[in-house]
């Protein structure tokens, strides 16, 4: 283990299963975290929050003070976003602060920085080949502003480690489990599935992975990943409608939402994006997700298996445990009203 860890994007859903994790371990570390951060009260006592910002340089020399050689870095922060049109902030943060976090890492010298990017980063195979992370990346072999931007930031890290900063990257697939309050997509749709409220979903499928074993890949990759090397950090492909009747199985309910064609899901996506956008609601249903969900979601995590013993949980254990948190949370919410 290294001395201290210093953790961006900490009070989100996989950077707080970090921090926790670590916590755990007895590990000295540092969060990051937003001034206006509405979650760092959910992080463990024992960890120090340090406020500041990737996308301003200053605010983040308090949190790279005294970092050294024994210091390891791990970049949690970015922005996930399904939406057709994102906010410019999508590239300010998963670009810009990549760059602010590296010119840190090389100033400092510390003795390790892993950075988290995404599948959606590498170039897609065609069906029946499993995608692998050993392949050229560009944001131009790649759709969507999302993948788009975890492409070039990937990048940037990788240049970083052909200059001799001991550098890897993770590629996780899609994040699920207990404990996301932030209500990411696939979160979005179980809540709404349990409650009664989703009129429909879509036929496709992809990978999805454990936070808690994206956590556990990700502090083994800072123990064993080799410089300039990614691992993709998956878990098992499933269908949508195969998930939500896992969640309703674990949960006790009858309630099945329709599944749309991919055909039919692709001409509703506009409209329901347009929609959900006016209501203020989680986007989860949009051409991009749709497109996602057609696409190729075999990968393969056979790199982190080798190196450092990486090995998913069953999904049903995953939407078992996502469940009862989610349903707890349900109860406390309705005794609270």
């Amino acid at each position: 283990m290294y001395n201290k860890y210093l953790v961006t994007g900490a009070t989100g859903f996989l950077g707080r299963a970090v921090v926790e994790e670590l916590a755990r371990r007895g590990a000295q570390v540092h969060a990051l975290a937003l001034p206006d951060d509405p979650y760092t009260h959910l992080l463990p006592k024992e960890v120090r929050t340090v406020t500041g910002d990737v996308c301003e340089s200053d605010g983040l020399a308090d949190f790279f003070a005294d970092a050294d050689s024994r210091t390891c870095v791990i970049h949690c922060a970015g922005i996930v976003s399904v939406a057709s049109r994102p906010a410019p902030k999508l590239y300010q943060v998963n670009v810009g602060g990549t760059w602010r976090i590296l010119r840190q890492c090389i100033a400092h010298g510390v003795g390790k920085m892993v950075y988290v990017s995404s599948v959606h980063a590498i170039p897609e195979k065609p069906r029946g080949c499993p995608i692998t992370e050993d392949c050229k990346l560009a944001p131009g072999l790649v759709d969507g502003d999302y993948a788009k931007s975890k492409a070039t930031a990937t990048n940037l890290v990788l240049d970083a480690a052909a200059q001799g900063l001991n550098a890897s990257v993770v590629f996780p697939s899609g994040i699920i489990g207990p404990g996301d309050v932030q209500g990411g997509s696939f979160t979005s749709m179980a809540e709404s599935f349990l409650a009664g409220r989703l009129p429909f979903a879509v036929r496709g499928g992809y990978d999805f992975v454990d936070v808690r074993d994206v956590a556990q890949g990700l502090l083994a990759c800072c123990e064993k990943g080799l410089p300039g090397k990614g691992y993709i950090l998956s878990g098992h492909y499933a269908t949508i409608g195969r998930m939500l009747q896992m969640v309703g199985a674990a949960a006790q309910r009858r309630y099945r939402p329709l599944c749309l064609p991919l055909s039919l899901a692709k001409l509703a996506a506009p409209c329901y994006e347009r929609r959900s956008l006016r209501a203020g609601k989680q986007l989860f249903f949009t051409p991009y997700s749709v497109s996602v969900l057609g696409s190729n979601g075999q990968f393969s995590h056979s790199a982190a298996t080798e190196c450092f013993a990486y090995e998913p949980r069953p999904m049903e254990q995953t939407l078992q445990d996502m469940t009862a948190w989610l349903l707890s949370r349900e109860k406390r919410t309705a005794g609270g009203n």
